[in-house]
């Protein structure tokens, strides 16, 4: 991006439309990450991201410059995935000692896992990271997200959640705690003793519909299961399940939402 984001951004504010997608093209990848993480379901996180963007682009004149434009951006999209109806409906309430003896269900013995190169093996790492979160309430949630898979400043942070510095260290302290004493007690990645392995699970979670049969295209750019269960080796107990955390991609949208969004907003003149 040859301009500056906040030259960009005073263009669009000004209505020049080309400002304004590309704006929208500089958003939407971030969003959708942080709506997919929030969400772990890839349609409604796609439906998320537009109505988010949407709501940038029609709330861009309120933008004033008091914080970074991606901070604004993050505090919009933060506010929809955690009040609007259509997303708190489709929260599944799980809880970490539910999804702990789901994922025992049906382990296949060593002689059954899959191969350990196998693609699958990381289309299911990386959908049993994302469910995991799922495990944190929408609060607790939303504080993990942005403080340490999206690793925003604290006060940044805060700022998009628009709670107090202090409430939010609190957030991210407890669901941090949880999400390493999950991981660190249920994750084969994270500890070999552990009873639950992404070989010994994959055939169970393919026969259950859990995942799809082929890779998502969504997730085609991750890490390998082999690179990351290197990485997860080398890495301290403490790290490994921020490490795992994030080891998932980009996870762009898989559309262009700019054209989408735009035509929403601006429609084109019938006459």
């Amino acid at each position: 991006m040859g301009q500056s984001i906040n030259s960009i951004v005073a263009k669009a504010q000004q209505g020049e439309a080309a400002a304004l997608e590309q704006l929208v093209l500089h958003i939407q990848d971030r969003v959708h990450r942080l709506a997919l993480r929030m969400v772990g379901d890839a349609s409604l996180a796609q439906d998320a991201t537009q109505e988010i963007l949407i709501r940038v682009v029609t709330k861009l004149s309120t933008f004033k410059g008091d914080s970074k434009f991606e901070t604004w951006v993050y505090r919009v999209a933060t506010n929809y995935l955690l009040t609007a109806k259509k997303v708190m409906a489709r929260d599944p309430g799980l809880t970490f000692e539910f999804f702990a003896q789901d994922l025992l269900d049906g382990l296949a013995d060593d002689s059954a896992a899959a191969p350990e190169d196998h693609v699958m093996l990381n289309e299911l790492r990386v959908r049993c990271t994302m469910a995991m979160l799922l495990c944190l309430d929408a609060n607790h949630r939303a504080a993990y997200v942005l403080g340490e898979i999206l690793e925003m400043d604290h006060r940044e942070a805060a700022t998009a959640l628009d709670i107090p510095s202090a409430t939010y260290r609190q957030r991210l302290s407890r669901a941090r705690s949880k999400v390493l004493a999950f991981t660190a007690k249920s994750c084969g990645l994270a500890n070999s003793d552990a009873p639950c392995s992404c070989p010994r699970r994959l055939p169970a979670a393919l026969a259950s519909g859990r995942i799809g049969d082929s890779p998502s295209v969504m997730l085609q750019d991750a890490p390998s299961y082999r690179d990351v269960r290197q990485v997860a080796a080398k890495t301290e107990a403490a790290l490994v399940a921020q490490k795992l955390q994030q080891a998932t991609g980009a996870l762009a949208a898989t559309d262009n939402l700019a054209a989408k969004v735009l035509q929403i907003v601006n429609p084109p003149d019938p006459n």
